[in-house]
């Protein structure tokens, strides 16, 4: 497998965001999705959400899209679960919202996530790592605004050189 460090931070809604998640099923969806994931050779960090929401943290490889690694985590834990003898049943929406972000940010993600419970008691919640459906967010650099980009910014220099330091032990 080739080496890479492809970090997402993935939030769907169950069908039609109604609370199917009571805290009894919770559990036990949240491994099944966990399972799949793994199978699929994702690394999971962190899975939790709400009783009609889920967000998982996961690096994921590059041999598998995006796209189908979440449908499959969605659709195997839902159909295993609905056939599981269990007295409810889960569906999820189609939509799902995924973001990416660096290894030094990943402790941040997966608190947020292992905090949802919290988060959503006291409203203190990022709205755009709740999101699920809509429009896609506007960029920050588009190729006619690139001309404001540095590209040889000293202080990303000096960071990746830490991080290169930090997980291999020496700069390149």
């Amino acid at each position: 497998m080739p080496y890479h460090q492809l970090f997402y931070h993935i939030v769907w809604a169950t069908k039609h965001r109604q609370p199917l998640l009571a805290p009894d099923i919770e559990p036990i969806v949240h491994n099944l999705l966990r399972t799949k994931a793994i199978g699929l050779g994702a690394t999971v960090f962190a899975v939790n959400g709400m009783a009609e929401h889920v967000h998982l943290v996961a690096s994921i490889p590059p041999a598998i899209a995006l796209a189908k690694f979440i449908g499959q985590i969605k659709g195997t834990a839902s159909t295993r679960f609905n056939k599981g003898g269990h007295s409810a049943t889960i569906y999820w929406q189609e939509e799902y919202g995924a973001f990416t972000f660096d290894a030094k940010r990943l402790p941040n993600y997966i608190a947020y996530v292992e905090r949802q419970k919290e988060h959503h008691a006291q409203n203190d919640l990022f709205a755009v790592l709740e999101r699920t459906a809509g429009e896609t967010a506007n960029l920050l650099y588009t190729r006619e605004e690139s001309a404001s980009y540095h590209s040889e910014d000293d202080g990303w220099r000096n960071e990746m050189f830490e991080f290169d330091r930090q997980i291999i032990g020496s700069p390149t």
